[in-house]
Parts: structure tokens; sequence; C-alpha cells
């Protein structure tokens, strides 16, 4: 199997441990990641909404040296896969805007055909690598471990962008936490905002966002949360400190990245996986398994 390896810009940036670890993961499942290093960011929603033509532009570049290389694309971040999904579609439904698209893109050497699979390193493992196999390579399996998974907003919202009609698609980090060994956890926040978006125009409704999905987590005696959005991971994480004074709670919840706790079970180093980068500390989820 190999992927074209969209990183996104966090993962070589705020969030570093989610490159590494999932470059480790992928060594270790034997996935071959061909690493986009001449792509530009996804423009993470926001320049849509000043040039949606500019935003989808970029994107189609990104999807027009993936089908050069003849491969997929696969991202890491859950906000990137929304983003691209949906710049696919609009471009896709509309000849003129692709024909008018290439047109721009012809000076760059590149052409956007239409061919390319987008995927989340999530879903390849649900459905291209598989649940079954990827449990037979589990080594330190997280027993007795209760995981809260928080989706964020892009894999599940709009609807009309996510593939549906995989069924598997709306309990795929349930799905693999229980294939890890894991326990997940039920709760409300799984498909709630993380309040990212917002952050730098309303921090404290912001971080109340997060404060009410950590404190339901925390109360429902989670060990852990996992996420397979890094915008989602710097809100949960890196916010922590302040999010328990505004909910009044010692949260001490440990946040991974998806490729993290996939890591753990198959017995990586916890350093090659970046543990020891986190704000809240990732002890405590060894010392339960």
């Amino acid at each position: 199997m190999k992927y074209a390896f969209y990183t996104g810009c966090v993962a070589k940036g705020a969030g570093r441990e989610l490159y590494s670890s999932s470059v480790a993961v992928a060594k270790r499942l034997g996935i071959e990641l061909h690493e986009l290093t001449n792509v530009s960011c996804c423009g993470a929603g926001v320049i849509s909404e000043k040039d949606p033509l500019l935003s989808d532009t970029l994107n189609a570049r990104t999807f027009a040296i993936a089908e050069e290389l003849n491969l997929s694309i696969m991202n890491i971040c859950g906000t990137c896969q929304g983003v691209m999904v949906k710049a696919q579609k609009s471009i896709d439904g509309d000849e003129k805007r692709k024909n008018n698209i290439n047109e721009i893109l012809k000076d760059g050497g590149h052409q956007y055909k239409g061919n390319v699979k987008v995927k989340h390193l999530l879903h390849i493992l649900i459905e291209d690598y598989g649940i079954d196999k990827l449990k037979r390579l589990v080594t330190r399996p997280l027993k007795g471990l209760k995981i809260a998974p928080f989706y964020g907003c892009y894999l599940l919202r709009p609807s009309v962008y996510s593939n549906f009609s995989s069924p598997d698609r709306t309990t795929a980090l349930e799905d693999l936490i229980t294939a890890l060994g894991g326990e997940p956890v039920d709760y409300e926040g799984r498909a709630k905002c993380c309040g990212f978006p917002i952050v730098m125009m309303n921090k404290n409704s912001s971080l109340a966002m997060s404060g009410i999905s950590l404190k339901e987590a925390k109360e429902k005696n989670t060990d852990c949360l996992v996420t397979p959005c890094p915008l989602c991971h710097l809100n949960l994480d890196s916010y922590q400190p302040e999010i328990d004074k505004i909910v009044q709670t010692k949260l001490n919840l440990p946040i991974l990245h998806l490729p993290q706790l996939i890591g753990i079970a198959l017995g990586i180093d916890s350093k090659e996986l970046g543990l020891n980068k986190h704000i809240v500390s990732t002890e405590k989820i060894f010392d339960k398994i």
C-alpha cells in the first residue's frame, strides 16, 4: 500500500509529534508514504471565505500532483480532509469551474483530471488496511483503558461531503479503539466542535466549548481522548490548563493524536511517538495499561 502523504501545516509546526507518530505507525504497518513536499496549505476553510476559486485552485494543484504519482492522498488532519473533499466536490460538480482552474494550473505544468481519492488515515485503516489485519499487529493491547473519541467537525459534517455510504464512517474511532483493546466512551461531546475556529476571536467561548466536552468525558471516568484532527488537539491539550479554570475542574485528561494511540498499541517507543511533547502528561496512560 502506498499513498501520497499530505501532512498539513500543524504536523510540521505546532504538532510535530503528529508527523513523527504517523510516519512511525505507517512504517510498522507496512504502508509506504510518498510525502508531498511541493504542495500548499489546504486553506483550512479560511481562504474559501475570501476567495473560493483560489481555495479550490490550491487544492486542485495538490490533487493533480497526486494524480501524476498515480496515488491516493492520505490526510492526517480532519480539517484538511474536510476542506479537500469539499473542494473536490466543488470542482468535479462544475465542468466550467474545473476548466477555469486547469487553465490557471497550466502555467505550472499541472492538470487536475478528477481521478484522485482523498482519505484520512482513520478511513484508510478501516476501509483499505482492514481492522482484522491491524488487530493482529497489536503487541500492547489497551486493555482497561477508557478512551473517549473526539471526531471534531470535518470528518462527520456536513454529511453531504462525508462518505456515509460506508456505515463504518460514523463509528470509525470507536471501532478502532475496540480493535486496539481499549474501551470507547460514549458521550455527547464525541461529535461536537472543539471551538478552535473562534479561539483567536473569542477565546473564552472557544475554551468553554472544549471544556464542556472534556468535563463530560472526565465524569465518565475517561482515561484519555483521541482525535483525528490536530486543530482539536491544540485546543484540547494546549489550552487545557486554562480550560480547567473555566470549568472549575482539574481535568488532567491526556489528548492523543490518532497515530499515537495506534502506536502505543503497536508497541512503538513513546519518544518516537512524541508522547513527551504534550502539555497534559501522557504517563497515566502507561500506568493503566
